[in-house]
C-alpha cells in the first residue's frame, strides 16, 4: 500500500452531515493538512448546492488546507485534485485509458461522471486562509439517471465499469499520495505544468460543448484551458472565456 504523505493529518469517521462542513469545524482545532473521509454523509452536496448522493461503499472525503495567495489562485487546486484522482484511479485499475478529466472538476470512466470535486474556502481580506476540497467517488455504485440534472453526464461507478473493488479506506491512501505529489508541483512550478498535464487527458478537447451558467448558455468549440483555469469556449463571435459554468456533452 502507498505511504501516507508525510505532515498530512488523516481522520476516518463513519457517519457525518458533509465532510465539507465537518473539515471546516474541525480546521479551527486541528492543523491542516489533513483529510477528512467518512463512510456515510447525510448531507453531501455538489456544484451549486445540489446533493450528492452517497450509496454505501462509495468515497466521500475533505482535504483541508492552509493555503496562501488571491482566491483564482488557491482555486487552481481543483486542477491539482483532478490530476491526483485520475492517478489514483491508475494506479487501482492500471488502465490510464478509461479515464478522462471534464472541465471544471469531474473524473469521467468510460465518458460516464464517476467523481466529482467542490472546492469551498474561508478567509479575510480577499485572501482564502482555508480551502475545503471536497471529493465524491463512486467505488462501489453510481445514483440512478432519476438523480442527476437533465442532459448532465450519467453516473458510473468504478467497480461496474471496471470490476475494480476497493475499499474507500485503500482509496483515500492512493489519493492522498497523489495529492500531495501534485501540490508540491503546484508550489514549487505553478499551474502551467500541471494545465498542460490537465489538457492532456481532458474530454471533449477541441469539439462541441455546451457551456451553461445560471444567467447564459453558449455553444462552441472546447478551445483551451488558459493560465488561470478559465475554459476557453470559440464561438461564431470569437473566443470566449468561461470562469464557472455547467459542462454539456
Amino acid at each position: 500500500m502507498t505511504d501516507w504523505p508525510q505532515a498530512h493529518g488523516r481522520y476516518v469517521i463513519d457517519a457525518v452531515g458533509s465532510t465539507l462542513d465537518e473539515g471546516m469545524r474541525m480546521a479551527t482545532s486541528h492543523p491542516a493538512p489533513f483529510w477528512l473521509m467518512a463512510h456515510r454523509q447525510t448531507a453531501a452536496r455538489g456544484r451549486r448546492g445540489r446533493p450528492w448522493s452517497m450509496p454505501e461503499g462509495n468515497f466521500a472525503a475533505t482535504l483541508m488546507l492552509r493555503p496562501e495567495g488571491a482566491p483564482g489562485h488557491v482555486a487552481l487546486r481543483s486542477f491539482v485534485m483532478s490530476l491526483a484522482l485520475h492517478q489514483a484511479f491508475i494506479a487501482v485499475t492500471g488502465k490510464p485509458e478509461l479515464f478522462g478529466l471534464k472541465w471544471p472538476n469531474d473524473v469521467l470512466l468510460n465518458g460516464g461522471k464517476v467523481a466529482g470535486i467542490l472546492l469551498e474556502s474561508a478567509g479575510r481580506g480577499g485572501q482564502a486562509d482555508l480551502l475545503a476540497i471536497g471529493v465524491g467517488v463512486n467505488l462501489a455504485s453510481a445514483p440512478g439517471p432519476d438523480e442527476v440534472e437533465e442532459g448532465s453526464v450519467l453516473p458510473v461507478s468504478l467497480a461496474a465499469e471496471t470490476g475494480v473493488c476497493i475499499a474507500p479506506e485503500d482509496f483515500l491512501q492512493h489519493l492522498a499520495a497523489a495529492y500531495a505529489v501534485f501540490e508540491e508541483q503546484f508550489m514549487q512550478f505553478g499551474f502551467a505544468p500541471l494545465r498542460t498535464a490537465w489538457l492532456a487527458h481532458a474530454a471533449r478537447l477541441g469539439e462541441v460543448i455546451t457551456a451553461r451558467t445560471g444567467q447564459n448558455e453558449r455553444t462552441g468549440t472546447f478551445e483551451d484551458v488558459d493560465k488561470d483555469g478559465n475554459l476557453m469556449l470559440r464561438t461564431a463571435t470569437g473566443v470566449t472565456r468561461i470562469a464557472a459554468a455547467d459542462v454539456f456533452f
